[in-house]
């Protein structure tokens, strides 16, 4: 799930743990380990959310080499899961690497592990295959493309833009407490919401629970099919997160404000409210 606990989240670890001592350069000439941990009020997909509200808590890993080569590791709980130690977990690579002096470019690839059933929204999609590109001027701006795949295929486009401003030290210069606004929008194909749909109804069946009509659209299956493939907006979102950076931890609480495009199956023209609370070591 790198949509709730991202690479891109340690990488704005890096750079703003060491923003405040003029050595952003100097790390990217070393090896660095990171450690991470996450609290979040909900699981989060490219800003949509699940209809039943799924907090947790996660553990994260980032190995990162001075060739650009990383590798990534994490763990998620969901809090009301009673039934496993991990609700899923997920591994990955990627390499990131300069093609000019303000140009940098991603490639990654994920793999998460869900279980059986499992509630998340992209659990029918666990491999995830991405390319970015970031420009970084007076403000960082981001192209995102990504291919998730498994029972069902989707791609995603993200265009984003974010500045990070330095409000003030608390120890003197060797801290610094940091705001980055960001804003993206999101457009894609939506197959992951059929098996999603179909998996929940399994779900609540065994439960008990009342049934709505299959793929809760008047003109069913076949046209949710049709709707899925299109590629369309899905969400436009706001995220502000305020930051305590020291040389090699950072602490950061996040908010984030989606509004969902109409055409978004998951709850068209609604908006989602997102908190994530995180932690982050760097050696």
């Amino acid at each position: 799930m790198r949509y709730v606990l991202t690479l891109s989240m340690l990488w704005a670890c890096t750079i703003s743990a060491y923003a405040q001592t003029d050595s952003a350069q100097a790390s990217e000439n070393k090896t660095t380990f990171t450690l991470g941990a996450v609290y979040a009020n909900n699981a989060n997909y490219y800003g949509q959310k699940a209809e039943e509200k799924m907090p947790y808590v996660a553990a994260s890993a980032a190995l990162r080499f001075r060739s650009g080569i990383y590798f990534t590791g994490v763990a998620y709980r969901l809090l009301k899961d009673s039934g496993a130690v991990a609700s899923a977990g997920s591994a990955g690579a990627g390499i990131a690497f300069n093609l000019s002096k303000k140009l940098v470019a991603d490639l990654s690839y994920s793999y998460t592990f869900y279980p059986s059933n499992s509630p998340f929204l992209q659990a029918a999609s666990p491999h995830s295959a991405g390319a970015s590109l970031q420009y970084e001027y007076w403000m960082t701006t981001g192209l995102n493309l990504d291919y998730n795949f498994g029972k069902q295929q989707d791609a995603f486009v993200t265009l984003s833009t974010e500045k990070m401003i330095s409000l003030f030290s608390l120890a003197k210069g060797k801290d610094l407490v940091t705001l980055t606004p960001s804003i993206d929008v999101t457009a894609g194909t939506q197959h992951f919401y059929e098996t999603y749909i179909t998996e929940k109804r399994w779900r609540d069946s065994l439960l008990g629970v009342p049934l709505p009509p299959v793929l809760n659209l008047p003109g069913g299956t076949e046209t949710t099919t049709r709707e899925a493939s299109r590629f369309n907006m899905l969400s436009y979102n706001l995220r502000v997160p305020l930051a305590y950076n020291r040389a090699h931890y950072m602490i950061e609480a996040a908010y984030q404000l989606s509004v969902l495009d109409k055409n978004a199956e998951t709850g068209g023209g609604t908006a989602n409210s997102f908190f994530n609370l995180s932690v982050y070591y760097q050696f």
